[in-house]
């Protein structure tokens, strides 16, 4: 009995052993402690797990299998790196200019093959067949000929290494097939098709899904674009987790495109299906749902709020609340801001309280804007990694609720000029 516990005891120490480490090694002048990894789903960053710093280095343990995309996000910095997973160990270190992310070297081989290859691409468009064509005119021997020879070695795509790498391979071979410009415009719905409906599971893990998707809409304009979508999700099957993968990321263009037919029909077509439904769709459901008219709006605690006493939205007392968000580097919120400056006072008086929640990173822009701004502020000067982006799935700037006095969305408004209609103002 004894053997068989140490061999049980010893397969469970395999079973928790890493699959592959990530060492980063950033400059001294990198202050952030803590660093999140997150892995891919379609073109959703998952957070795997959090290292704190120790020296100038963190170290992470994956404990399971994956290949794809990766990112890590140094919080108190707001600053990322992307970088890809072959299974391997990585490796990485960077330097710092007034804290933030400097020249990144990817110290793995298939990192560093990765980041040639995107820096090589235009060079292998443009350059590389002139080259081929040019050396023919020296001498096998002559020293022009060898650095000819050693300049296109180096822009080649060595078959060794794409064998060595697969998913670089798999990268590079579909992005030039499915999402380059100049091959994706000759594709056929057909095409996209056998390729979402057959390819392996790096194709979640890519960052491929949602452009792929994308050139799929773009067949032949102005067609029946909801038969098309209908014709691909029979083909993907969306009782699969790939094909409920699909639908997530179709409600969710056709969200950011403001094609409310189409997001409201798949949208329902997924509350509606009776299987079992995959986190990513899910989250999709819920989200859309919690930002509904007539759904409760989920209260937020605010982190660094001005010209309020208030601790959280349900705290500010008025019979409506507008909220808004915003960022100091967006266009369209320089124009609609001062509609909404002008009718303050007026909402102030009709007990109207406007709430405006910045997607700024830079603390100084954020701070410069909000001096003008009368109304109750909060940011978590996270850009687009707040929890308030997700939260109330936000994918523009500017984004408006209307809410009650219980806090129920009773309206989602396009523009500034639409929520002084509707408040009429």
């Amino acid at each position: 009995m004894k053997k068989v516990f140490a061999i049980a005891g010893l397969m469970a120490v395999s079973s928790l052993s890493a699959q592959f480490k990530i060492n980063i090694e950033s400059a001294a002048t990198f202050t952030p402690k803590e660093v999140y990894l997150y892995t891919l789903n379609g073109s959703k960053d998952m957070l795997f797990t959090k290292a704190v710093r120790k020296e100038n280095t963190w170290q992470i343990s994956v404990d399971k299998p994956y290949s794809g995309m990766m990112k890590l996000y140094f919080p108190e910095a707001n600053a990322s790196i992307n970088f890809i997973s072959e299974n391997r160990d990585v490796k990485m270190k960077f330097d710092a200019d007034k804290g933030k992310i400097s020249n990144i070297q990817y110290l793995d081989q298939s990192n560093a093959l990765m980041n040639s290859l995107q820096d090589a691409q235009q060079k292998r468009e443009y350059i590389l067949p002139a080259l081929h064509q040019i050396k023919e005119y020296y001498p096998p021997s002559s020293d022009f000929r060898k650095a000819l020879e050693t300049e296109i070695a180096q822009l080649s795509i060595s078959a060794q290494s794409m064998a060595a790498n697969p998913f670089v391979s798999y990268y590079q071979t579909n992005y030039a097939k499915f999402v380059d410009k100049k091959n994706a415009s000759s594709l056929t719905h057909s095409e996209i098709i056998n390729f979402l409906s057959n390819t392996n599971d790096l194709l979640e893990t890519s960052s491929l899904l949602r452009p792929v998707l994308i050139s799929y809409l773009n067949v032949n304009p102005g067609a029946d674009l909801s038969a098309d979508v209908d014709k691909l999700l029979k083909a993907v099957n969306t009782e699969t987790p790939r094909g409920q993968t699909v639908l997530s990321e179709l409600i969710e263009i056709f969200d950011i495109y403001e094609m409310k037919d189409l997001k409201d029909k798949y949208l329902t077509e997924a509350k509606n299906l009776k299987c079992t439904i995959n986190e990513r769709l899910s989250k999709t459901i819920a989200t859309n749902v919690n930002t509904e008219v007539g759904a409760q709006f989920s209260n937020y605690v605010f982190n660094q709020a001005t010209n309020t006493t208030a601790k959280s939205v349900y705290d500010v007392k008025a019979d409506r609340k507008v909220i808004v968000f915003w960022a100091s580097t967006c266009s369209h919120c320089e124009a609609d801001l001062p509609k909404l400056i002008e009718k303050y006072n007026a909402m102030k008086a009709k007990k109207i309280e406007i709430i405006a929640f910045s997607l700024d990173n830079d603390r100084d822009a954020y701070n410069n804007k909000v001096k003008s701004l009368p109304w109750i502020n909060d940011t978590e000067l996270k850009g687009w990694y707040s929890t308030v982006a997700e939260k109330y799935n936000v994918h523009a700037t500017p984004t408006y609720f209307v809410l009650d006095a219980s806090n129920k969305i009773i309206a989602k408004p396009s523009h500034a000029a639409d929520v002084i209609s509707y408040l009429s103002l």
